[in-house]
């Protein structure tokens, strides 16, 4: 006989839904920023990238209803872009949210164009790192000090993905 535990056991896992994010994702983003890095951008500055017209922003969510599970924000300027950040919710990490997010963002910037594609990421993070890497980043520099933290300072690794023309 099956039980309810093997029902759930058995049923198939809802799929993350991504969508483009609304200026009513504001305080989510500002949430989940905050819970991971050293200094999180609050609601005004999130609001402010959300409304500038050179920025393409994506969040997920574990089913259509949920609250933003993750978010990735890039500015697109003269067919270039820069990664401005990427976060996933604490309680989220690890499932593969981050990696699906980036593989569809960056479908998004090849549509509009983009050629190079750049980011800066904290020396010291090193599940970001092989993120990034395993999604055909490559390093192409290092800023001495740049990030702020708890304990001091740390370098920023520069790296870059050259997107092809679609």
């Amino acid at each position: 006989m099956m039980t309810l535990y093997d029902f759930w056991a058995w049923w198939p896992a809802a799929e993350p839904v991504q969508a483009r994010a609304e200026m009513a994702d504001a305080r989510e983003l500002a949430a989940i920023h905050g819970a991971s890095f050293h200094r999180g951008w609050d609601v005004h500055e999130f609001e402010a990238m959300l409304a500038d017209k050179a920025i393409l922003a994506h969040v997920i969510r574990r089913r259509p209803s949920a609250p933003v599970g993750g978010f990735v924000l890039s500015r697109v300027v003269a067919g270039e872009a820069e990664i401005l950040t990427i976060a996933v919710s604490p309680r989220l990490r690890g499932r593969g949210f981050a990696g699906r997010l980036l593989a569809d963002h960056v479908k998004d910037l090849m549509r509009a164009g983009v050629g190079p594609l750049f980011l800066e990421v904290e020396a010291e993070n090193e599940p970001a790192l092989k993120l990034y890497q395993r999604h055909g980043f490559a390093v192409i520099g290092r800023r001495k000090g740049y990030y702020k933290t708890a304990s001091g300072t740390a370098d920023a690794v520069m790296m870059r993905k050259l997107l092809p023309p679609i």
